[in-house]
């Protein structure tokens, strides 16, 4: 039986404007938050095609962009739109507990 997970600080909300993307790393997991309009997301940080981090990718039309070979992934579910990549990114869970944001690891 699968453990379940458990909540980590990841940031405080102040520190992830609308539209932008931080990576943050959560006891060795990479993690990538977004806030699209103020709703706070979070994905796998590693690009699924090559081992790149995808905080240092740009936002498009609700999609993080790889910059190595740009492969989409929508930013609130991790679904893949474009090859090369072929494997969506891993969705976490998240929630806003006094001004900061959390993670379920």
């Amino acid at each position: 039986m699968k453990a379940t997970g458990h909540f980590v600080r990841a940031l405080a909300l102040s520190e992830i404007t609308p539209g932008s993307l931080v990576g943050v790393l959560l006891e060795g997991t990479r993690v990538l938050l977004s806030n699209l309009d103020g709703e706070i997301h979070a994905l796998s940080s590693v690009c699924t095609h090559e081992d790149y981090d995808l905080s240092q990718g740009f936002v498009l039309d609700g999609a993080v962009v790889c910059p190595l070979h740009l492969s989409q992934f929508d930013l609130k579910t991790g679904e893949v739109y474009n090859p090369p990549a072929a494997v969506s990114l891993r969705r976490f869970n998240v929630k806003i507990e006094d001004g900061a944001v959390f993670v379920e690891i």
